[in-house]
C-alpha cells in the first residue's frame, strides 16, 4: 500500500492483530500512525485472527518476500463434531457428528500431517481458480476445484483438551499453510469432523509476540509523537535489516557500495557464504542491497534507497 504523502521511513512494526479487523486495516492504522508513505504486511491474518502481523514501511517492503518465506508457529483451537462451510467458526454448519475421539487416538492422528505432505486449501481462500479468487466463487454458491499444494510441517502437537468437544493445537510450518485445512482434514482423518475454532499466529519468520504491539498501544504512539524518529526502537519501530535475518551479511567495499546502489554488480568483502548463496549486503553499517554472491561479488536482485 502507497501514498502520496507522507514520510520516507523504513522499517518494521509487528503488531499483535487483535479479532474483528482485516489485515489491510492493521496496514492502514500502522502507515498513519507512523506517517509512513508506503506500508504492507508479511502474511494475512484472517478477520477472526489474531496474533503477529508482520508491517513493514517504506524499503523494508522489499524484504517482506524473506519474512512470508520464513516458519510460521501457530496456536488454534478446533472444534470437533462439526464441519462449517468456511472450515472456522464463521461459517455455516453443514454436517456433524457425535464422534469424539480420545487424546491418544489424535495425537496418533497428527503424525499423518508432520513433513512434507500435500494440503488442499479451504474453500473460502484466495487462491486463484481460472483468474477468479476461490473466497469469491464461494460466496456465489460454486464449488472450486481446488488442487493440493505441497507443503512442510515441523512440529503440530497436541497442548491441551479443554474439553470433550475441543482440542487446541500448535503447528510450526513453511509458507503456504491453512490451519483451517489442518482442522478439516483431521476431523474427517478421526471420522469425527472439525473446524477452527480460533486461531492465534505467535510468530512469522524472525518475528514473534515479544516485539508485537498492540494497537492502541500504536495510537498512543502516534499520540505522544513518538515515532518521530526513524530506527527509534522504543518508537516500535525495528531496522529494515530485521526482515533479513534469514540472511547472511556481507560488507560492501567502497568501489562496490557505488556501483550496488546503481543495481550494479559489485565487490564485497570476502566472507563464509557458498557461491551462488543470497546475500543482503551493508555498507556502513546501513542496509544497501539484497542478491547473488558469485565470488567477491554481489549482483543486486534489489536495492533499498535509505
Amino acid at each position: 500500500m502507497a501514498r502520496r504523502n507522507g514520510r520516507d521511513i523504513s522499517g518494521w512494526v509487528i503488531v499483535d492483530k487483535p479479532a474483528g479487523v482485516t489485515s489491510t486495516a492493521v496496514v492502514g492504522i500502522v502507515r498513519r500512525a507512523f506517517g509512513a508513505r508506503k506500508a504492507g504486511h508479511a502474511g494475512t491474518l484472517d478477520p477472526d485472527a489474531t496474533g503477529v502481523l508482520a508491517v513493514a514501511l517504506g524499503e523494508a517492503t522489499k524484504t517482506v518476500p524473506y519474512v512470508t518465506a520464513g516458519e510460521k508457529c501457530y496456536r488454534f483451537a478446533v472444534r470437533l463434531g462439526a464441519a462449517t462451510s468456511t472450515d472456522d467458526a464463521a461459517g455455516t454448519v453443514i454436517a456433524t457428528s457425535a464422534a469424539r475421539p480420545a487424546d491418544g487416538e489424535i495425537r496418533a492422528a497428527l503424525g499423518a500431517f508432520r513433513g512434507s505432505i500435500m494440503q488442499v486449501p479451504p474453500q473460502v481462500s484466495a487462491v486463484k481458480v481460472a483468474g477468479e479468487r476461490a473466497y469469491r466463487l464461494a460466496r456465489e454458491g460454486r464449488t472450486a476445484d481446488l488442487a493440493a499444494r505441497p507443503l512442510f510441517v515441523s512440529r503440530l502437537d497436541l497442548v491441551e483438551r479443554p474439553d470433550p468437544d475441543t482440542v487446541i493445537l500448535e503447528m510450526e510450518c513453511g509458507k503456504g499453510g491453512y490451519v483451517r485445512s489442518v482442522a478439516r482434514d483431521l476431523g474427517q482423518a478421526l471420522g469425527c469432523l472439525g473446524h477452527v475454532l480460533w486461531l492465534r499466529r505467535l510468530r512469522t519468520g524472525p518475528f514473534g509476540l515479544k516485539e508485537a504491539l498492540t494497537l492502541d498501544a500504536i495510537a498512543a504512539r502516534a499520540r505522544d509523537g513518538a515515532q518521530a524518529r526513524d530506527g527509534d526502537g522504543a518508537a516500535g519501530l525495528l531496522p529494515l535489516e530485521a526482515g533479513l535475518a534469514a540472511l547472511p551479511e556481507l560488507r560492501a567495499t567502497e568501489a562496490g557500495a557505488a556501483r550496488l546502489a546503481h543495481g550494479n554488480p559489485g565487490e564485497v568483502v570476502p566472507g563464509a557464504v557458498p557461491y551462488g548463496a543470497e546475500v543482503w549486503v551493508s555498507h556502513h553499517g546501513r542496509p544497501l542491497a539484497v542478491g547473488r554472491c558469485l565470488g567477491g561479488t554481489v549482483h543486486p536482485s534489489r536495492v533499498f534507497n535509505l
